[in-house]
């Protein structure tokens, strides 16, 4: 168990890497399982991955119907992990419609210890790309249309914890530094970033995104990732870390399922900041 420092602005936080599950029940027994360790490690603020509870799925249509109510079977279950272990969760992404809606959100959602739902964030970049096929493995997925699937969130989130100031974002998102500093300009101190990052991109660029938000914009960075590297058709890179304000890697998993758990000093950001006062020193 990492032991806290005996300060008012520090805490223990974990980012949790999941392997994709067979089923809705066996994804979400891997995410409680993980979710204990996190928290026997001292864990104050988790993380999980992004669509953890539906990789692999394609009827998010209807995912998001079932889970548009609190009562929705993941919801439900995020809601109790955050009050049994009396912790604040930020619950990946779940496939949620708003009403009327033929496209789900890939929304992530933010509990406090008490089990309340107290902020959630829309997946704002989707990731619509064409990987070159001669850099993959035969029979690795190249095209990838989250659009299809998914409709674009629009609102930056920052929210107010016991713990810290929260900036949300999701996975591809990492790719657009102007966000970041938007969570950065709006007193964002730990970002997180719930990820299902493909393995043929994140083998190059997943830490390095997460290292470089984190040195430009001066803040905490959490990146909890799935992984699956060796899957035949959606590899995913896994490689969960939490990263400071200087860009030190404070902890990390490789490639299997597991929990990154560092303990954060808020501190430090104000000491990187009266060093190297970049906010002040911007031009455009």
């Amino acid at each position: 168990m990492i032991q806290r420092i005996a300060k008012s602005n520090a805490l223990i936080a974990a980012a949790v890497q999941l392997r994709p599950g067979d089923s809705i029940e066996h994804s979400l027994n891997n995410a409680a399982v993980m979710i204990q360790r996190a928290v026997d490690k001292g864990a104050e603020l988790v993380v999980l991955p992004e669509n953890f509870a539906h990789l692999g799925r394609d009827d998010f249509a209807s995912i998001g119907l079932a889970e548009s109510q609190p009562q929705g079977l993941v919801r439900q279950f995020l809601s109790d992990q955050a009050r049994q272990q009396g912790i604040w969760l930020v619950a990946g992404t779940v496939p949620i419609s708003d009403s009327g809606q033929l496209k789900p959100y890939a929304r992530s959602l933010l509990f406090d210890p008490q089990g309340n739902q107290c902020s959630s964030y829309d997946k704002i970049h989707l990731f619509d790309v064409a990987l070159d096929k001669a850099e993959l493995n035969d029979g690795q997925q190249s095209s990838y249309r989250e659009s299809d699937n998914f409709s674009s969130g629009c609102k930056i989130v920052v929210a107010q914890t016991d713990l810290c100031t929260l900036g949300m974002s999701v996975c591809y998102d990492l790719r657009f530094a102007e966000l970041y500093r938007q969570l950065a300009d709006r007193g964002a101190q730990i970002v997180t970033v719930p990820a299902a990052f493909t393995a043929a991109t994140g083998e190059d660029h997943w830490l390095l995104l997460l290292r470089a938000r984190a040195v430009e914009n001066q803040l905490f960075v959490i990146g909890a990732n799935m992984v699956d590297r060796k899957h035949p058709r959606r590899a995913l890179w896994g490689g969960s870390a939490i990263i400071d304000p200087w860009g030190n890697v404070l902890a990390t998993v490789d490639d299997e399922p597991g929990v990154a758990v560092a303990e954060i000093d808020l501190s430090m950001i104000d000491q990187v900041r009266a060093k190297m006062p970049v906010a002040e020193h911007r031009k455009i």
